[in-house]
Parts: C-alpha cells; structure tokens; sequence
C-alpha cells in the first residue's frame, strides 16, 4: 500500500513533536555539562529551528524511499 504525500507529512510532524520535547530537554541536562547556558526561552527556540529542519529532512527522506519503493515494484 502507497503512503500518500500528506500522511507522510503527517507522521513526519508526529515524529518531530515528540522529538521536540526530548531535544529541549536534552539541551537543558546538557549544554551546562559543555560550559553552554542558555535561558528556557533560548532553549524553546533553539529546539523549534531543530524542528523545522527535522520535519522537512524527515518528510524528504520519506518521500525519497517511498519513490524507491514504487520504483522497484515496475
């Protein structure tokens, strides 16, 4: 069965959301660890670029295998 372009864009942002708040998170335990501090807001927008970068890399990796995938089964 064939992932249709918004499903993939939709569990591309899913993931990301999650991933999110793990990311914010992450650099709240660690960048004090590397000498780095940073503000929660810091962190907040930190993360929403991550976000944005992670979605369109996640959604064209999708869409790359999925041409693949129907390549091969010609």
């Amino acid at each position: 069965m064939k992932q249709s372009r918004l499903m993939s864009l939709v569990e591309s942002v899913a993931n990301v959301i999650v991933g999110y708040g793990v990311a914010v998170v992450t650099q709240i335990l660690i960048f004090p660890i590397f000498g780095l501090h940073t503000t929660l807001a810091q962190n907040l927008k930190m993360g929403a670029v991550f976000t944005v970068v992670s979605i369109a890399r996640s959604f064209a990796l999708r869409r790359l295998f999925e041409a693949i995938r129907m390549r091969s089964a010609k």
